[in-house]
């Protein structure tokens, strides 16, 4: 078929493939990878190939060529964003001025080391080349632990712009800089107008989302500029970006609802100016954290952060002293201006003192920044800080001695201006500058792919009745949506199947306990990717299970879980979990990891296993199994093995939790089975934060607490423990006497 337009371009159709031949160059259209291979092997400078609407299932796109500046080789869709790429798919690009944009990738994983790569192998690399208006979604390894990066960026002068990347759950980082070779150094790569969506909480070292370099090339420089980006709820780990190399700019990004902080971890001599970090008070929301020599730090707003340590809302560390090049190096020369801190909780100067980080910041600045909080003041000094000079800085909160000479403390009104920041009222020289400009999210990204929010609320959808039975009842589950709820009606229902959980639902009572589960197999309910549950009113026995040990009420499939998940249950009742012997409420599989475990208003009664199994960590590599877990107001009686056996393991310090939250509940002849090995009530094992207070434990085994990395918090405090031993504490890394706080206890 031979058609010839007005445009004095011709279009030919043969074997699946269309090209457009205009005076300089050609538009190729490929429906098929063999027609794409073919034709890839054609293309010179000014042309276009295009991917035909579709989806392609495993396609690995080689894209090679050399075009030049005024006529790049373009890759791209013939639709954007309907071009779908699933299964084990990629994308490599290698050569010069390759331009890359209008793909979707979702639905699978990839088979190499990145989903999208600037090289071909070691050798072929990309130069002044660009990826744009791509969408990386939920593109997981079913293997957590599988490393992997989403980008790779490789070469010198690419950009990597306007592209769309949500929902990285495996381990490795969602786009990083490499610098292993001489050819990807002074790269001068630019990132920038990017939005980077939900990344979970990873629960262990592995979760960054932004990295340039590497501690074995950090002594190098990158000249990557990062501008523009939006960072929202990017929760992986305390590093959102990782710096590890010298002469970077990171510029005019936004930071909202973010866990962590950007993180100057090697390098030096990079600029961090203009940014924005929003926390609405939301927990563990960090900042800035400065390590290494000539980093500068200026024009920065930072509002509403609570994270602490090393992910507070601004960080200057301790260094080693002749520091190898893996670890921290001292803060020399920072320059620390014109930033505003605004209800900032936590602001830590020297932090991470210890016998081996004893090198102190030196030879550094602090000068016309703002400090305002609405209660105490926000700085922890934790070494000698007089390397620090402190000069026309303002606070309206009394500042330490050791920094008042240099911090002015006055009575300050803010405003919010038409940027939607805070400034004072009146015209005080100092703070960030009044006409900083701050990056809109709708300015990032595509805008043809949704910006969606990162789960699915529970009681979000429909309520379904369902009558008693264990037809009804399965059949409700199968054809109930995400966010639903099932109202179960008064009645019983065995089940004779195990409930797979792969959505978001409630199952609750119409009336308080009169919906009874019982159930014929060896656990009831199993929560798999996608899935998190929350009971209501039910009531629950073990009376017609399986005559086995290791039974369960509920657990997580037993390996290769990626998605997080939640798991809450109230007003409930747990009883006759006695069949066998290790018959336990609550299991989790090996690396699963939980957002949150909530118990709320339960009983629980006559039970010969554990309550919560939350310890399947072997490696001792910091791979815990919930972030956090909230156990308020419930009744234990009976009950064998341990009400909660909590676990991170290894000398990590990149993460949050676990917490533990215990309130109000009664324990009675809790954990005093032969067979719980940890002799303890509670076990809890590196655990970050604790709080457990108001509780009742009568004739139950003690609470047991080991310490570990992480400088933990731990508060045992107006308990009564009646015929049952004190808590014991043990830190098992620092030397001396147990950090925890226990007192206004009872013990009889």
């Amino acid at each position: 078929m031979l058609i010839i337009k007005q445009c004095k371009t011709v279009l030919f159709t043969l074997l699946g493939l269309c090209f457009v031949v205009s005076a300089n160059a050609k538009e190729y259209i490929v429906d098929s990878e063999q027609a794409f291979n073919e034709t890839v092997k054609k293309l010179v400078a000014g042309d276009t190939i295009k991917l035909a609407n579709g989806t392609y299932q495993d396609f690995e796109i080689l894209f090679i060529g050399k075009g030049t500046k005024e006529k790049p080789i373009t890759l791209t869709a013939e639709t954007k964003g309907k071009v779908v790429l699933s299964g084990q798919s990629n994308l490599r690009l290698a050569g010069e001025y390759l331009v890359a944009s209008g793909f979707v990738f979702k639905n699978g994983y990839t088979p190499s080391s990145a989903v999208i790569e600037f090289r071909r192998n070691k050798k072929q690399l990309a130069f002044h080349s660009r990826v744009s208006e791509m969408v990386i979604d939920n593109y997981n390894n079913p293997d957590k632990r599988e490393s992997d990066y989403w980008v790779a960026m490789y070469g010198q002068y690419n950009r990597f712009d306007h592209n769309h990347l949500v929902g990285k759950r495996n381990k490795g980082v969602t786009l990083a800089v490499r610098l292993n070779t001489e050819q990807s150094q002074q790269n001068h790569h630019k990132i920038d107008h990017n939005y980077f969506g939900y990344r979970p909480t990873f629960g262990s070292n592995g979760g960054e989302t932004l990295r340039i370099g590497t501690s074995h090339y950090s002594l190098s420089n990158s000249y990557t500029l990062v501008e523009n980006n939006y960072f929202e709820h990017t929760n992986g780990e305390v590093e959102i970006v990782s710096v590890k190399s010298g002469s970077n700019t990171l510029r005019g990004n936004v930071f909202y609802e973010a866990r962590g902080t950007l993180t100057m971890r090697h390098g030096n001599g990079n600029i961090i100016e203009e940014n924005i970090f929003i926390g609405n008070g939301v927990e563990h929301t960090g900042g800035i954290r400065v390590i290494n020599k000539d980093q500068v730090i200026r024009n920065n707003y930072l509002e509403g952060l609570t994270g602490y340590r090393f992910g507070s809302g601004f960080t200057v560390m301790n260094g080693v002293p002749n520091s190898p090049i893996n670890r921290y190096h001292q803060v020399e020369n920072a320059k620390i201006e014109n930033n505003s801190f605004i209800n900032v909780r936590h602001i830590q100067l020297a932090a991470g003192s210890d016998a081996e980080r004893s090198a102190v910041p030196i030879n550094s600045t602090m000068k016309n920044n703002l400090f305002f909080n609405k209660s105490s003041q926000p700085f922890t000094l934790f070494d000698d800080v007089s390397g620090i000079k402190f000069e026309n800085n303002t606070s309206n909160t009394k500042a330490l001695s050791e920094l008042e000479n240099g911090i002015n403390s006055q009575e300050v009104s803010l405003v919010r201006l038409s940027n939607g920041l805070l400034y004072p009222a009146t015209n005080l020289p100092v703070g960030a500058k009044r006409d900083l400009k701050v990056l809109a999210k709708e300015d990032t990204g595509v805008s043809w792919y949704e910006k969606t929010s990162a789960n699915t609320a529970f009681n979000s959808g429909d309520i379904h009745s369902v009558k008693a039975g264990a037809n009804e009842f399965l059949t409700a589950i199968a054809q109930a949506k995400s966010g639903d709820v099932l109202e179960l009606l008064p009645g019983n229902y065995d089940i004779p199947k195990l409930v797979i959980i792969n959505k978001v639902l409630t199952i609750k009572a119409k009336e308080i306990g009169n919906a009874k589960i019982t159930f014929e197999r060896s656990a009831l309910f199993e929560i798999r990717d996608g899935g998190s549950l929350m009971l209501d009113g039910i009531a629950i026995s073990g009376e017609n299970s399986p005559d086995y040990s290791g039974n369960s009420v509920v657990r997580t499939q037993k390996w290769g879980m990626v998605d997080n998940y939640r798991f809450i249950m109230r007003n409930s009742s747990v009883e006759d979990l006695d069949i066998n012997h290790s018959f336990h409420f609550f299991e989790t599989g090996k690396v699963a990891f939980a957002d949150e475990i909530a118990l709320t208003n339960n009983t629980f009664k006559n039970i010969t296993g554990d309550i919560m199994r939350l310890d399947t960590e072997l490696e001792d590599l910091g791979i815990y199994n919930a972030e956090y877990v909230n156990v308020k107001g419930n009744s234990f009686t009976d009950v064998q093995g341990s009400l909660i056996k909590l676990y991170r393991g290894g000398s990590d310090e990149s993460t949050f939790g676990p917490h533990l939250l215990m309130i109000n509940n009664q324990l009675s002849n809790v954990g005093q089975g032969k067979r719980n090995k940890t002799k303890a009530s509670i076990y809890l094992h590196g655990v970050q934060v604790t709080n457990i207070s108001d509780n009742v434990v009568e004739k139950s085994a003690p609470i047991t607490v080991e310490h570990t990395v992480g400088e933990p918090v731990t508060a045992i405090t107006n308990n009564t423990f009646n015929a049952t031993a004190s808590p014991k504490v043990t830190e098992l890394r620092v030397k001396g006497p147990h950090t925890a706080v226990i007192e206004n206890n009872k013990v009889n």
